[in-house]
């Protein structure tokens, strides 16, 4: 099929703002098993840089500014409108990396960070985002 293609209706509901490698996946179950239920925000810079950081659930308190794109993992992920503005057109994809996680982040200790990546989508991906309201 090619990216100009329409999607099935029911490709066009698999269409997801975020998704989870399987290095991300793992250490998310990791932590869930010693925090309990998680949640994930995408910082917007500042002392971390741009990352997702994840805390307990109910830890990071979020409102009207913020967006939830989906789940990973069985996670919430949320972003701030402001910043999911300049992200739209982008599937963003949650990693775990060598590395220090961000300072407030509950992976810092395990000696892996959260890192987001992201890929444009396709044309009848963003098609099918936008018969679902994108957002």
């Amino acid at each position: 099929m090619s990216s100009d293609a329409h999607l099935t209706e029911a490709a066009a509901a698999t269409v997801s703002r975020v998704s989870v490698t399987p290095a991300a996946q793992a250490l998310i179950e990791r932590l869930r098993a010693e925090h309990g239920p998680l949640m994930f925000h995408q910082s917007g810079g500042c002392c971390d840089g741009s990352a997702p950081m994840c805390f307990a659930l109910g830890e990071f308190i979020t409102g009207d500014a913020d967006i939830c794109l989906g789940e990973i993992a069985g996670t919430p992920f949320y972003m701030s409108r402001s910043q999911f503005e300049y992200w739209e057109h982008t599937h963003l994809i949650i990693d775990a990396v060598p590395g220090n996680g961000g300072m407030f982040s509950l992976e810092r200790p395990t000696g892996l960070r959260f890192l987001t990546r992201s890929r444009l989508y396709e044309d009848a991906e963003w098609q099918a985002l936008e018969a679902q309201g994108r957002q």
